[in-house]
């Protein structure tokens, strides 16, 4: 697991409540910000993702790029 897919979790979640909360609150600037943060999360996770599948393609090459 990538440290993006972590922070990038983190942010999907600040983006939901944020957009829960401006629901409630009728605060549609804290909405957009939510939509902007879950957006932002889910690109980190995709790239989390291709580095994972980078990574797994590289050792099963042979040519480790973690191997210094």
């Amino acid at each position: 697991m990538e440290k993006e897919h972590v922070t990038g979790k983190v942010d999907e979640l600040k983006g939901r409540a944020k957009q829960t909360v401006g629901g409630a609150t009728d605060d549609h600037g804290m909405q957009a910000e939510g939509v902007v943060d879950e957006a932002k999360g889910k690109v980190k996770q995709a790239y989390g993702d291709v580095k994972e599948t980078i990574k797994g393609a590289d050792k099963t090459a042979g040519t480790d790029v973690n191997r210094k």
